[in-house]
Order: C-alpha cells, then structure tokens, then sequence
C-alpha cells in the first residue's frame, strides 16, 4: 500500500506523485493506494491489479483482505469458474452443459474481474453483450438461454458465497426477460392441418394413441423398433435405452432395471448413473413389449452372425451392427429420419417419453404409479410436465364436470328437464276451440241426464230373541 496524491509539478506539468512534500507535512493530503501481484496468465505474463481512492490506510487494508479471501491470495473469477468445475459433485450432463456455458460467456466476458469485486453491473453487461453479438451474427437468442447461463454463474457464485469468497451473489440480482416453459400439445386433426398448410409446428408436442399406433406399426421391421417401442410405452430416456443391457432385462417375468445410461463426452460414450437418484427404477414390461424385445434379440443374434468374428458382444439391448452400443444421439437421427419418411407430425424422441406419460393418465393409470415408471423425485414435476390432456380424456372431464353441476342442479344431462316430473306432453288443440266441438258441447249439455235407480230402504225384520237351554 502506499499513498499519492494529484499535485503536478508547475514547471513541466506532470503529476509529482510520492515526491510531494504536502504528503510528509499532512496526514489528509492525498489517497491510499493498493497493489496486488496475481498468477502469471497462461501467456507467462506477469499480473498486477490496482486499486486507489481510499481516504485512510484502514480503508485500504480492509479493502486488500476482502481482495485477497480467506485464502490470503486474490481469485479471478475464471480461476474459480476453474475450480467449481474440477469439484462439482453434478452429473457428467450437467457439468458439461456448465463447462460449455464457461468457454462460450463466462471466461472471455468475466474471467479478468476479480472474484471479491463481480457486481451485478458486470453481469447486466455481460448479458448485454451477449445479445449484442447474438443480434450482429442473425442468430436466436431466447429467454430461456439466458436464463440457463445465469443458473451457471448463479451456481457458481453460491459455491463462492459458502466458502466466504463473496458477500453476495449478483447473479441472483440481475433481472432477465421472463421465461415460460413450453407446455407439451397434443396433434389434433386441426393443428396437423394447419402444420401440412403453414409448417409451423410447436415446440412440444405428443402423439395421440392412434398417431403412435399407426408409427410403431409403420417402423415394425425396422432394426430398432423395439427402441422406439420401448420408450414411447414405458418412457425411458434416450440415455437410458441406450445402456441398457440384456442382464439388466427379465423377459419371463417382465421387468427392466433402469440403472445406468450413455451419454457422450470428449467424443466417447461414457456410463453414466441416471439422471437422479430416484431415476434408478425398475420398470414392468407389458406382453407386447417383452414380445418386441423377443423379436428384437432374434434379430440381435441373426445379425452377429453374420457380421462374423469382428462381431464385438457389448452386452447392450440396443446395439450398431458391430455389436457396439447405439449412442443416444444416433437414435435421435434415426427417429427423425423415420419421421419424415413416413410424413407423421414431427416431435422430438424425448416426446415419446411425453407421450408415455400422457398416455398412461389417459388409460386410468394413477400419477403415482406414472411417477414411479418416469423416474421423477416429485409427483409435483409429473403433474406438472408430463400431463398433456388429449382431446378425449378433455372432453370426458367437460362431460363429467356438467353432469355435476346439472344433477346438483336437479336437471337431466343433455335436457332441460327437472328430475322427478313426468316429461310434458304436446298438447293437442283443445275440443272447446273448433265448431264441431262448440256444437258437440251445446248437445251434451241440453240432453237430459239418465235417471239413477232407486234402492229401497230394507226392513229390520221381526227381532228374534236367543232363550237359554234348561239345565240338564
């Protein structure tokens, strides 16, 4: 630390600097100065920061501690960003899709700042420029991207806050367009219209039973049907059908243990566990599945015999005619590409899984049980992302939901009859209201009325008297 002050030398102008005597004679003359030695970069170049204006020593000391950390030597934010990476206990996806959001924006926007110094209005112009760059290359940039670059950041900063680094997160203080999450729609016979005539299609969208019926029939001797089967009845990831193994499959008592997936990382695929914890599941296969599967083995078989001695037995479900793993992107390829052969309204392969789940409630099966056969933590985010209506289980509610009000209203369902009365008649015109019945009328009326018979008044009789029997 040391102390300088703004005095300019009168004869030549430039600033004195330490040689000012006005620094010796006077304690508040000048400000107090700090100067930091950091790492050499990864150019080998020497690093320094600076750091004045402070009106004490104190306030420039406390200034030093909160630059260096508990550490006692100051971080970058791209020396942290560094760190967290390395120690993050997340999934491989997970710290993957960070790592990227690390190498794309955060280093090159943020990684010089000093990590005790990142303010919210370093942030607001990291995201400025973003869209900036974005907006000059024509390229989309959406809510939701920006949303998920700063859920890393923010997750990193909160790693930084625990271990004291930071007094608080700006990234949880930056304000950023409002994001909605794309509902799942099902396609009707008019939205599929309106997608042949215009090609705008929806973000999410799912199949109605009938328009997966007629797809898995379509694909039936495709080699990886009983792939697309699978995940479209008892929706599994693709990751999960991916790594699945004919060890983890009970075909006679059928059953399918969900316990690892692949997933693609520096070029390979890896085994990675599920998603969650609770993605770790075993599923029940119905009869036309395990039958599929029956059928897919045979064909498993058929094809490592052909392939001859080169054939690699990798022990998975789903395999390359090599016998290697399928990877979860090239049965997103596939499935894509069956998609447009056969001209069905396009989804995503992670639709099926929607699907799944939707037509599952649309049977009658319990959200519970859907959960469980989903792999969720929460029957909330079940409830919540899986639970497309299709057109007839919307229109069975709406018809229970009047039958309801109407019976509590006394009213027939689909009448506006009352309970309890007889249905009115039509009335035919009265008699009264024709001359024929005018004259039918004035005749009855002046005929005289038939004259009742008499009955005449039947006498008692002579009273007889009972007399007791004499005694014996």
């Amino acid at each position: 630390m040391y102390r300088r002050c703004g005095c300019e030398d009168l004869q030549t102008g430039r600033p004195v600097g330490s040689r000012c005597l006005r620094l010796a004679a006077e304690r508040s003359h000048g400000s107090w100065y700090l100067r930091l030695e950091l790492g050499s970069g990864v150019d080998g170049r020497r690093r320094r920061v600076r750091r004045g204006g402070f009106p004490t020593r104190k306030s420039a000391q406390e200034a030093l501690v909160r630059l260096r950390g508990p550490a006692g030597s100051p971080l970058t934010v791209s020396e942290w960003l560094r760190r967290w990476l390395e120690n993050h206990p997340g999934a491989p996806s997970t710290v993957g899709g960070y790592a990227d959001h690390v190498r794309r924006y955060l280093n090159p926007l943020l990684g010089h700042l000093l990590l005790a110094e990142l303010s919210v209005v370093h942030v607001e112009e990291m995201f400025a420029v973003i869209a900036r760059e974005h907006e000059q290359a024509g390229r989309r940039l959406t809510a939701a991207t920006l949303d998920r670059i700063r859920a890393t950041l923010r997750a990193a900063l909160n790693a930084a806050l625990r271990q004291g680094l930071l007094e608080e997160n700006p990234a949880s203080l930056v304000a950023l367009p409002p994001t909605r999450r794309p509902r799942a729609v099902v396609w009707t016979a008019t939205r599929v219209e309106h997608w042949r005539k215009t090609g705008e299609r929806p973000a999410v969208a799912v199949w109605t039973a009938a328009q997966t019926a007629r797809f898995l029939d379509a694909i039936a001797a495709h080699r990886l049907y009983a792939a697309f089967h699978l995940i479209a009845l008892r929706g599994l990831r693709r990751g999960e059908a991916a790594g699945l193994r004919w060890c983890d499959v009970d075909l006679d008592e059928g059953t399918a243990v969900i316990c690892r997936q692949l997933q693609p990382r520096d070029g390979r695929l890896t085994v990675c566990p599920p998603k969650t914890a609770h993605s770790t599941r075993t599923i029940a296969l119905d009869r036309t599945t395990v039958a599929a599967l029956r059928a897919h083995r045979s064909r498993q078989q058929a094809e490592a015999d052909a392939y001859g001695e080169g054939y690699r037995d990798s022990g998975h479900v789903f395999t390359n005619l090599n016998g290697d793993p399928v990877a979860p992107g090239r049965l997103t390829h596939v499935f894509q590409k069956l998609i447009a052969e056969h001209g069905v309204p396009p989804i995503r392969l992670h639709d099926l899984r929607h699907g799944a789940a939707t037509l599952a409630l649309a049977a009658g099966v319990e959200l519970k049980v859907v959960q469980e056969m989903l792999g969720h933590s929460s029957i909330v985010l079940t409830a919540d992302t899986y639970t497309s209506v299709l057109p007839e289980v919307a229109h069975r509610a709406a018809e229970q939901t009047a039958a309801h009000l109407l019976r509590a209203a006394g009213v027939v369902p689909g009448t506006a009859r009352r309970r309890g009365r007889a249905p009115a008649r039509r009335r035919r015109l009265a008699a009264s209201h024709t001359w024929v019945g005018l004259v039918r009328r004035r005749r009855s009326s002046l005929r005289p009325e038939p004259a009742r018979p008499r009955t005449r008044a039947r006498s008692p009789g002579p009273v007889r008297t009972r007399t007791a029997a004499p005694a014996a």
